[in-house]
C-alpha cells in the first residue's frame, strides 16, 4: 500500500474513533454504583461488560474465544449513537430496535476501510443473531450487568418502571443460554430483589 492509501485508511479509522465518542452521551436506565445520582452511559456499559467477559470467561457453558467475545461486547452498542438505548422492558420500542440498529451499524461500520468495516459488521451481526458460543456468552453478560447494577442500587430502575419478578426472569432468561451458573446466580438475586420489594410479585 502506498503512503496515500495508508493516509486515507487512517483518516477513515480516525473518523469513526471520533464518531464513537458520541456513545459517551447515550444514557441508559441504570445508575452507576459508585454514584447513584447519575445514569451510566453506553460507553461505560460496553467497557464494563467487556472486562466482565475477561473475568468470567471460565463460567461459559462452552469453550469460547474470549478475545472474540470482548470484541463483540466493545462494538455491540456502538449503534446506539444513532438508534439510542432501548429499554429492554419497553416491548413496543424493542419491536423497532432491530431495524434502527441495523441501519446504524451499516452507517457506522461503513465509515471504515471496506474490509475492516465489513469484518466488524459481520461480527456485530453474529452477536445480534446470538447463535455462536461467543455470541451466547456475550449476550448473557450483556443482560447480567444491568441486572447486577439494579440489584446493587436497591432495584432503582425496576422500581422506577414498575418491573415485576416475572418480567425480570423473562427478559434475563437468555443468560441461561450462555452460562448455567450465571443464570443460577441471577435467579437467586432476582428472587431476593422481589423479597426486598424491588420487583413486583
Amino acid at each position: 500500500m502506498n503512503s496515500t492509501g495508508q493516509r486515507e485508511r487512517l483518516e477513515q479509522q480516525l473518523a469513526l474513533i471520533i464518531e464513537i465518542d458520541k456513545l459517551k452521551a447515550v444514557l441508559r436506565r441504570s445508575r452507576i454504583k459508585c454514584d447513584g445520582g447519575r445514569l451510566e452511559n453506553s460507553a461505560e456499559h460496553s467497557w464494563q461488560v467487556a472486562l466482565m467477559a475477561l473475568l468470567l470467561a471460565e463460567h461459559a457453558d462452552e469453550p469460547v474465544d474470549i478475545a472474540k467475545v470482548v470484541k463483540m461486547l466493545l462494538i455491540h452498542d456502538v449503534v446506539e449513537i444513532d438508534a439510542g438505548d432501548t429499554f429492554v422492558y419497553d416491548l413496543e420500542a424493542v419491536k423497532q430496535q432491530e431495524e434502527k440498529e441495523l441501519k446504524a451499524a451499516k452507517r457506522l461500520f461503513g465509515m471504515l476501510p471496506k474490509e475492516q468495516g465489513e469484518a466488524l459488521l459481520s461480527l456485530w451481526l453474529e452477536f445480534e443473531a446470538g447463535e455462536s458460543a461467543e455470541a451466547r456468552f456475550g449476550k448473557a453478560l450483556d443482560r447480567m450487568l444491568p441486572m447486577l447494577l439494579n440489584y446493587h442500587n436497591d432495584g432503582q430502575s425496576w422500581q422506577e418502571h414498575g418491573v415485576s419478578l416475572e418480567q425480570a426472569l423473562t427478559v434475563n432468561r437468555k443468560i441461561e443460554k450462555g452460562s448455567a451458573i450465571l443464570w443460577q446466580k441471577v435467579t437467586e438475586l432476582l428472587s431476593e430483589s422481589a423479597e426486598n420489594g424491588w420487583l413486583k410479585r
